[in-house]
């Protein structure tokens, strides 16, 4: 009896790794949420890092949901894979076999597509009152996302993004990372203010930001770079809708086996701000604000 072709890949839907032959509907953004918090993890080619960044943070949110009971906790954890070549998925799909897909869930890029496009698609999918965007690198300390809710709560706060500009205070960079590094990443700050149109933030690049749900609607729905310079974007879509972005000081260790190239980065990075702010000031992009739930409601 010949078997079941398998189903095409869709980013739209997600493989139970209990029952592969099926699949199941991802929700859209625009829905309301059914959970509290979903974690966005773009990974391209991390089979050796993810494992111990998503330890890390299922600990803590398994810990967390034990403890937090009134009213119960509850999350996801959304491992987007950007078409990679090495055991990503494999690996991503143990840790769904594992959780269940209750907190698990992996989405599949057909292609390579760009960390911006995988933490856009991540973003549509997700279920959460409030989104964290993570790096796989497991550079920032998880239970660090605390901070980041303590801010958020606020009714006039609507992201609040990890920060490693207190690690630079005083010209002392306790970063670890090369003198290269250090001087692309000043010069980097200034043309984010100068061109990208970001303003009052000192480090748009950490990989550790949470949306409230609103937000994350204005921020992502909208989004048209895919690959560099999205956070930029991304940020500068919700000052321009009138949201408030703050920054917070987070615990961060530079992790080795990045695959980027500083120079290369930084360039690509720099064309892709010059196109978006043509794009913005022709009115060929735009900033839709869509219909905003008060915060009140648990939307965030």
């Amino acid at each position: 009896m010949a078997s079941n072709p398998p189903h095409p890949l869709s980013e739209h839907t997600f493989e139970d790794p209990c029952n592969p032959s099926k699949r199941i509907p991802f929700p859209s953004l625009s829905d309301p949420p059914t959970l509290d918090l979903s974690i966005i993890v773009p990974a391209y080619n991390e089979a050796i890092r993810l494992p111990s960044m998503l330890d890390e943070a299922l600990n803590y949110l398994s810990e967390r949901a034990k403890r937090q009971t009134t009213p119960p906790f509850s999350y996801e954890v959304l491992i987007v894979d950007d078409g990679s070549k090495d055991d990503t998925v494999v690996i991503a799909q143990r840790y769904a076999a594992r959780e269940g897909i209750d907190h698990v869930r992996v989405l599949r890029l057909q292609q390579n597509s760009g960390k911006g496009a995988a933490v856009r698609q991540g973003m549509l999918s997700a279920r959460g009152r409030f989104l964290l965007m993570a790096d796989a690198d497991a550079a920032t300390v998880f239970a660090d996302i605390e901070k980041l809710e303590t801010c958020i709560s606020d009714p006039s706060v609507h992201v609040a993004i990890g920060s490693r500009a207190h690690l630079q205070n005083g010209g002392a960079d306790k970063l670890g990372r090369a003198p290269l590094r250090k001087f692309v990443s000043l010069v980097f700050n200034l043309v984010v203010k100068t061109i990208g149109g970001v303003q009052g933030l000192r480090d748009t690049q950490c990989g550790f930001k949470l949306y409230s749900r609103n937000a994350a609607r204005v921020a992502f729905s909208g989004q048209m770079l895919r690959r560099w310079a999205f956070d930029v974007e991304n940020l500068y879509r919700v000052q321009k809708a009138g949201l408030r972005v703050v920054e917070v000081a987070v615990n961060w260790t530079e992790v080795p086996g990045s695959k980027l190239s500083v120079i290369k980065a930084t360039v690509n990075m720099l064309m892709d701000m010059l196109r978006m702010r043509y794009m913005y000031w022709t009115g060929a992009w735009s900033v839709t604000l869509p219909t905003m739930a008060p915060k009140s409601t648990g939307d965030g």
